[in-house]
This record gives C-alpha cells, structure tokens and sequence, in this order.
C-alpha cells in the first residue's frame, strides 16, 4: 500500500466530519435559528431550496478546482491552499449572530466552504488514484472502498453529535467544531507531504489531452452519464431537508429514548460502514458468477433500487398526511435502500470516472463527475422556488393588496402578530373553534364542519398536513387556492427545538421573547398571506419517485451502448510524451 495513503485517509475523515456536520446542522437552523439570531426563520420549502443550491454549488467547484491542479499549482498545492479557504467558511458560520448582519455571515461562510470543500474534493479523489501504478493498481478498488468508509465514519459521528450541539449549546459551537475538525484535517494532510507521489501540473500536455481526439471522446461517452446519476443525487442529498422536516413529524422514539430529527440521517454513513464490506466480498462475487457485474450494470441497478426508497417516503407521508404518526422506522427502510443504491452509483460512479479518463485529465474528470451533484441538487433547488408561494410583504401601514388600491376590501395591515384584513375576524373565530377541540381531545380535528363563506363569496378551507398543524384559508380576492393572496391561520404544536432548557429556549428568554416566556402554551398561531407550497405532501415525494423511475429506464439503452476504456497512471509511462506529440499533431 503506497506510504501516503494512511494521510488522505485520516484528512478525509476529518474533512467528512465537519461538511456533514455542518449540513446535517443547516435545514434546522435555516427553519428555527435564523430568527432568533437577527434573521428570519425560512419556511421548510425555503429551506429546502437553501440547502439544495449549497449542496450544488459545493459540487460545482470542483472544476475550478480541477483545473487549477492540473493546470498550474498541481494537487496537493491546490488542496492545502483551498483547505485554509475552507476553515475560514466554518469561522464565518460559528460567528453568526455575533457581529454585524446575520445574513452576510450565512452567505459568506457557506461561500467559502462551497468554495473550500468543493475545490479540493476532485483533487483529494483523484490525489488518491494517483498513489497507485501498474505494480499495485489491484489494490485501487479496496482503497476506494477504504476512502469512501473513511468519508462515512467521520459523516456518522457528525450527524450524531452537531445536531444534539446544535439544540443543547446553540449554532456557534454546532458550527464551530467542524471548524476544529478542518483545521485538523488540513495539519493531517500537511504531515504527509513527504509520502504522497506528487504528480505535476503540465498545463501544456493537459491542453493537449483535453483537446485530443482521445479527451474529447471521453468526456462526449461520460456526459450522459452525469445525468443519469444527477437524478439519483437530487433524491439522495434530500435527505439533509425534506427528510429531516419529515421526521419532526414522525414517532422517533427508540427504548424510550427519543432522537433528533436531523440525527436520522447518521444511519446512511452507519448503513454504509456495514454494507460496503457485504457488496465487496458477497454481493459483488455472487452476482459475478452468474454475469459479469460491470460497473456500468451496477449503476443502472443502483438507479432501479433508488426508486423504491422514494416509494416508502412517500407512503409514510401518505400517512403523515393522514394526521397519522408514522414510526420514524419508515425512514429507516427507505435509507436502507437509498444506501445500497448509494455503493452501486456513488462508489462504483468515482471509480469508474477515474479510471476511464485520461492519464492527464484525472483531477478534470473527478470535477465532471461530481457536476452530477450539482446538476441533481440544482435541480431540487428549482423545483421547491417554483412551488413556493410567496408571502405578502404586510406592514403596519395599509398594503394595497391585490387590486392596488386603498380602501378597498383586499386592503391588508399588520397589528402585533396578526395580519389585519377582511377575513380576519373570522379566521379567528374558526381558529378559536380548532382549539376548543384540540383542548379537549388533545389532537387537531381531522375535518372541520360548516365553514363558512369569506368575504370574496368563497368556503374557507381546512387542511391538516399531520397531526402537529392545522390551517385555515380563504383563497382571498383572487379566488385562487395556493396564490400570495390567500388569507390564512396556522395552528401549530409547541416546536420541540424550543423546549425547556435548550439553547434557543435559552436565547428566546434572554431576547425576551413572547412564545419562551409562556412555554406551557400548547399552541402557536401565526396569521399569514400567501406562505406555503404549491406541491407538498405526499404529492411531493411521488413527484421524485416517478421523475427517477424515468431516469432508470432511460439509463438501460445507454449502458448497453457505451464501450469502456482504463486509465491508469503509470501504464505505458515511458512512451507519454511521445503519445501527447502525436495527439497534439493530429489535432
């Protein structure tokens, strides 16, 4: 095994750790933090879209960073440098709330770390395939293997620790120990300086290999596949948001002890460590026997297995949306799943991107590979902009509301906490109503007889996402469900991130806020204009299911196509320069 090996492994731990326990952090702090810090809480669509363009702008600087490396500094240079860039994005988040606009800080660490972490990730991934030659390349695929169970036993411990810091010691030290962990992980790359085999940037014969007929054809036959395994990504890395908000809506309980909803997705990196070992030495050679297990049918079998996590989501959600309270064990199932998809796309996906590029490409085609995330998590961010509504921007001064003009019946003003307008007094009323019922039988009704008429002539409606809320609207002066003007009240449960004694209870008593001085009120009311999503519920999660169901059957006539060719350094070495000559004069 080459001598530096024992260095990236120990760098990607570390690195794994504070990027995974910062994101498992994120969506919580997005949809209850923000607030109490100077900001303003997002709704959990809104949130969703946040952690989806982070996720994606994290993978789509691997490009820059590929070429930087291989084009000027090389790869170790670019890693150490971006690795200090990196630790300045986990200072600027642990100082949020601190110092100046809570916002500038959110965006300017999450800059940096998308920055830090995404320009080093293609370098790190090819930096190890670097270590190997014809003499030990056997060992290529097991030290895959090791380096992706390395990136899971730090995302594991993350996932499990920052979100209980999170509630219990607030988001400067949720945000600050991946910081130590960075920093670490940059010292634990710097020690191995003098074991790595250092390959050189040569910008000129990068060129000339990239323009080459040989790069050209590479990247044309992979480009496609970038976007199978896209889909599979914007499912996947929902499981840092729309999980997490799915699981504050489950039965979580486990011996009598109850875990965080973002604490869930410790499972995947768990499930990962236990599993890579089964595919490696029993899947792997049991399928074998019966056909050969390429890599390209391993994928298509992965994005198969993928659709069927969705499915049990979406179940649960079906019954989520029945007022019912799932067992968060549903969520349990679908990682199961989603992780054996994981090892057959993700894994089997890095290796096979490296070792079908050029010998001078390496670190590019990492970056080209990990613009599926990107393109994936872009793709989620997308879709929950376009379902979100968006709110009425009340004032204490009259809004014009939807005609424009004031004096009207759609005029809207804001008094306290409740929106002032002409469906108020009996929004309040029909709120009034849901609470008398929920005081006595300790639930939100599942329907809500006689509603009647609002001011526009319309019935107003009744909704119960789960058995935590409840909502009442009008469609207002539009006349249209799911639009900015729909008037509306919002009843829910106490929010567990509040409880007694941790952090934001904490931090609401000091601010003097009104909901942390009466803890033992059992409901919050919240009037609204606009809010929402156009697509929600079960709805949602059906939606994915069925896009990535498409997407696997798409992906069979394209294996079946593609034609594979390896690349590994060191094979054929001495006759390189004379090969890139011959591909720059052919050009």
């Amino acid at each position: 095994m080459p001598k530096g090996i024992p260095y990236i492994i120990s760098n990607e731990a570390a690195e794994r750790f504070s990027f995974y326990g910062m994101k498992a952090a994120l969506a919580i702090f997005l949809a209850r933090y923000l607030g109490v810090l100077g900001g303003e809480d997002m709704s959990e669509t809104k949130a969703t879209s946040y952690v989806a363009f982070f996720t994606g702008a994290v993978y789509f600087t691997p490009l820059l960073g590929a070429l930087i490396a291989d084009t000027f500094f090389g790869k170790y240079r670019t890693i150490m440098t971006l690795s200090i860039v990196y630790c300045l994005g986990h200072f600027s988040l642990a100082l949020m709330g601190i110092g100046g606009v809570v916002q500038v800080w959110l965006l300017a660490g999450l800059g940096l770390i998308a920055l830090g972490a995404g320009g080093i990730k293609s370098c790190v991934s090819a930096h190890v395939g670097d270590q190997f030659g014809k003499n030990n390349q056997h060992l290529l695929t097991k030290v895959f293997n090791i380096f992706y169970f390395s990136i899971n036993f730090g995302a594991v411990i993350s996932n499990i620790l920052i979100p209980w810091v999170l509630k219990w010691h607030g988001p400067h030290l949720a945000f600050g120990i991946p910081g130590i962990l960075m920093a670490l992980a940059t010292l634990f790359f710097w020690m191995g300086r003098r074991k790595f085999i250092h390959v050189p940037a040569h910008p000129e014969r990068f060129v000339d290999e990239l323009t080459s007929r040989e790069g050209i054809n590479a990247i044309l036959k992979l480009a496609p596949l970038i976007l199978f395994i896209a889909m599979f990504w914007c499912l996947f890395d929902q499981t840092a948001s729309t999980f997490v908000f799915q699981a504050e809506k489950m039965d979580r309980s486990f011996f009598g002890f109850e875990v965080l909803p973002s604490q869930i997705q410790a499972v995947n990196p768990f499930l990962i460590l236990v599993l890579i070992p089964l595919f490696t030495f029993v899947v792997y050679p049991l399928v074998d026997r019966l056909s050969p297990f390429t890599p390209l049918r391993k994928i298509g079998a992965g994005l198969f297995i993928m659709v069927g996590s969705f499915v049990v989501v979406a179940l649960a959600q079906e019954a989520i949306d029945r007022g019912e309270t799932p067992h968060v064990a549903w969520q349990l199932l679908s990682y199961l799943i989603l992780t054996s998809a994981e090892i057959m796309i993700s894994i089997v996906g890095l290796e096979f991107f490296y070792t079908q590029a050029p010998r001078r490409m390496k670190s590019l085609m990492m970056g080209i590979f990990l613009l599926s995330v990107f393109i994936g998590n872009t793709f989620t961010g997308i879709v929950n902009s376009y379902i979100e509504i968006p709110t009425v921007p009340v004032a204490a001064q009259t809004h014009a509301g939807y005609d424009g003009q004031q004096g009207t019946l759609d005029d809207l003003t804001l008094d306290g906490d409740r929106i002032e307008s002409a469906a108020a007094d009996q929004l309040a009323t029909l709120a009034e109503q849901v609470k008398s019922i929920y005081a006595e039988t300790e639930e939100f009704p599942a329907e809500l007889g006689g509603l009647p008429q609002d001011p526009w002539g319309r019935p107003f409606r009744y909704h119960r996402p789960h058995s935590g809320e409840a909502r009442i609207s009008s469609d207002g002066p539009d006349g249209e469900p799911k639009t900015r003007w729909d008037l509306g009240v919002t009843l829910t449960e106490k929010d567990v991130e509040a409880e007694e004694g941790t952090w934001l209870y904490r931090e609401k008593r000091r601010r003097g806020e009104a909901d942390a001085d009466a803890p033992s009120e059992p409901l919050a009311t919240t009037y609204t204009a606009g809010g929402g999503a156009k697509l929600e519920g079960a709805a949602y999660f059906w939606f994915f299911t069925k896009l990535m169901l498409l997407t696997a059957i798409l992906f069979v006539p394209y294996a079946l196509l593609y034609r594979e060719r390896n690349y590994l350094q060191g094979e054929n070495e001495e006759n390189l320069d004379e090969e890139m000559e011959a591909a720059a004069e052919t050009r």
